[in-house]
């Protein structure tokens, strides 16, 4: 994690984003640009939650763990997103794991600032109700996908999440996932899986190889997928 003490940028992402109005002027001061680099964390599961950050470029992936070490991937996020709502607004401690699969820039605020000069903004408080609602909405989506669509879209759509490619321009891209990962996320087993991993070797789409899987055919992918409702 790299901070950026460049208010100016700040003021240009929230400008870019179109949400100048949510921290007022005695938050502005405080707020910091964080940059993360792919497979840094951004935060942990169980540890204090001291930030409030605001996606503002790159993606995340955010995953939980059981107590037994095993992990399942929730979601992968793009801007506009925040990390840290719900705990800012329970005051609990960190529910899930929040890793950096590209370079990612993020806003971040100390929860110390929000509420001592944000917690009667309106602004600031209907942007988080309008996050955290998105946010049961689209897992309300994602577990609804999961049931009504088959496997062959559900991986499709799963293979342009976990791109870290930020420009359609480039149309091959390799990717290391763990297949047993993917299984767990998209809701089916693992030989299934590798059935319609072969199925898609076949077709061209993609390329297995010692671990990695070669994106061939995005376009194709996309085709398959439809709206790419895991981000």
């Amino acid at each position: 994690m790299k901070e950026i003490n460049d208010l100016e940028q700040v003021k240009s992402y929230l400008s870019a984003h179109q949400i100048e109005s949510i921290f007022n002027e005695q938050i502005i001061p405080h707020l910091s640009l964080y940059t993360f680099e792919h497979g840094e964390f951004i935060c942990s599961q169980g540890e204090a939650s001291q930030y409030l950050y605001v996606l503002v470029k790159g993606k995340i992936k955010v995953y939980t763990t059981s107590a037994e070490g095993r992990t399942l991937i929730l979601s992968f996020k793009t801007p506009l997103e925040v990390i840290g709502d719900i705990e800012y607004v329970q005051d609990i401690n960190i529910i899930n794991t929040v890793e950096a699969v590209s370079s990612v820039y993020m806003i971040g605020v100390q929860y110390y600032w929000l509420r001592k000069y944000g917690k009667d903004h309106a602004p600031l408080l209907q942007f988080l109700l309008d996050i955290i609602t998105q946010k049961f909405h689209l897992k309300t989506n994602s577990m609804s996908f999961n049931i009504l669509y088959p496997v062959e879209v559900r991986f499709a759509s799963y293979l342009l999440s976990v791109s870290i490619n930020e420009s359609d321009s480039m149309n091959k891209e390799q990717l290391r996932i763990s297949i047993k990962d993917a299984a767990n996320f998209i809701g089916t087993s693992y030989r299934h899986l590798n059935r319609v991993i072969g199925q898609f070797c076949t077709e061209g789409l993609i390329e297995r190889n010692k671990g990695f899987i070669l994106v061939k055919d995005r376009e194709g992918l996309r085709a398959i997928a439809g709206d790419n409702i895991y981000e």
